[in-house]
């Protein structure tokens, strides 16, 4: 019969790097066209007029002008209506 001596437990192996996530450019900023606005996991915050959305969520700057964010009201597919920030440059 083979026996195998108990495993225990590793606690300090979690040593992950963060994912700088967050507004990098705040409302009244002047940006260039193509500057990272907001990196984030999900569409938390919208693309408005003069801003895209990339494949990982993040909000670039379509032209060059002044960050602003409103708050605007943004419907579900099931007719739920949910709040959003929306990032706009003008």
């Amino acid at each position: 019969m083979s026996h195998v001596k108990a495993g225990g437990s590793s606690k300090n192996i979690h040593n992950n790097a963060g994912q700088r996530l967050g507004v990098k450019r705040f409302g009244g900023q002047k940006v260039n066209a193509g500057e990272v606005l907001v990196r984030q996991t999900g569409a938390t915050k919208i693309a408005g007029p003069g801003t895209y959305m990339s494949r990982n969520y993040t909000i670039h700057a379509a032209a060059a002008g002044i960050v602003s964010f409103v708050k605007v009201k943004k419907t579900k597919f099931t007719g739920k209506s949910v709040p959003r920030t929306q990032v706009i440059v003008k």
